[in-house]
């Protein structure tokens, strides 16, 4: 009878510390951890977000890049953390939905390590192409011309297991066409390929926009589930192949066994900023996306989704990172 009084005791004062924790915090300045460095998409995204969740969780909310290993340097910073809601993580698709099939040694297990907060802000791809060589030419046009192609056309990406080099070998299924592979270091490197004509063509995020409007790229199609709101006439890729489906998004999370209460908090003040007119209109200014509102199981179920799509991808392409 003492023993059970006492475990009775234990799971009340318990309950008691969740209940003051949740009505407490935060009581201190929370860190924020971003995969890349300052200047890039990821880190404007941080920092717009970042200034009002600070005026309303009234505390500051520190943004701190850790670069590194395709955002897993970050990754498990954030999930080694106390989970206690003063480690955030602004998680990119890359690490839950990428990283576990691509490195041969991962740090963590994001699926397992991380509890997800909110969705934040989903971004598209821009099907970009050489203008000479796709003068005139829609998507479809594109598409029968690789199709042709005899040896096949060659396309540009930033990089091995990148989104913009899982986004072709999707398309390439798709479609039911050979292109051939060649993997530059970084988005700017691989513009320049394509509009010189080294390739033909490359997926590319908001900075090849601009590119497109100056008429040194012709942009074909995009990959979200919907038209683009910034170049409108381009067809979504699911319109000619329906279930093609390609985002970037970004994420908030905690360390797993971060305590429900505080998670709640955390969910409600960020996604009351996700909606805010003001952070909206300064991150599609950047061209670095758009809200992306989805409830918390959504959420969950899209990362297993994007995590299982990509997968299977990398598993047949065979590409691996020691």
């Amino acid at each position: 009878m003492r023993h059970l009084i006492g475990l009775l005791l234990a799971a009340a004062l318990a309950a008691t510390g969740t209940a003051a924790t949740a009505q407490t915090f935060p009581t201190r300045p929370i860190k924020l951890l971003v995969s890349y460095p300052p200047g890039g998409a990821s880190d404007l995204i941080a920092r717009v977000f970042a200034a009002p969740l600070s005026e309303r969780l009234g505390q500051p909310v520190v943004v701190e890049n850790r670069p590194g290993a395709n955002g897993n340097v970050a990754a498990e910073a954030a999930a080694r953390a106390a989970a206690d809601g003063y480690t955030l993580f602004l998680g990119p698709s890359s690490v839950f939905a990428i990283n576990p099939h691509l490195y041969a040694r991962m740090p963590i297990d994001p699926l397992k390590d991380f509890a997800p907060i909110a969705s934040l802000i989903e971004n598209e791809l821009v099907l970009a192409a050489n203008t000479k060589l796709t003068e005139g030419m829609d998507f479809r046009s594109f598409i029968a011309l690789a199709k042709k192609s005899d040896p096949p056309l060659f396309y540009a990406s930033i990089g091995n297991g990148s989104e913009h080099h899982l986004a072709m070998e999707l398309l390439k299924r798709a479609a039911g066409i050979e292109l051939t592979h060649v993997p530059y270091k970084g988005g700017g490197p691989a513009a320049v390929g394509v509009i010189a004509g080294n390739v033909a063509a490359m997926f590319g995020g908001g900075s090849v926009v601009p590119l497109v409007k100056n008429g040194q790229l012709h942009a074909l199609a995009v990959t979200g589930p919907t038209r683009s709101k910034v170049l409108p006439d381009l067809p979504a890729i699911g319109e000619v192949y329906p279930g093609y489906e390609v985002t970037l998004w970004q994420g908030l999370f905690a360390p797993a066994g971060t305590p429900a209460p505080v998670l709640a908090r955390l969910q409600k003040e960020a996604e009351a900023v996700r909606l805010m007119p003001d952070v909206a209109a300064k991150i599609a200014a950047a061209g670095a996306g758009e809200p992306w509102v989805m409830t918390k199981s959504e959420f969950v179920a899209h990362i297993r989704a994007d995590n299982d799509k990509f997968g299977k991808v990398i598993d047949s392409i065979g590409v691996k990172v020691q």
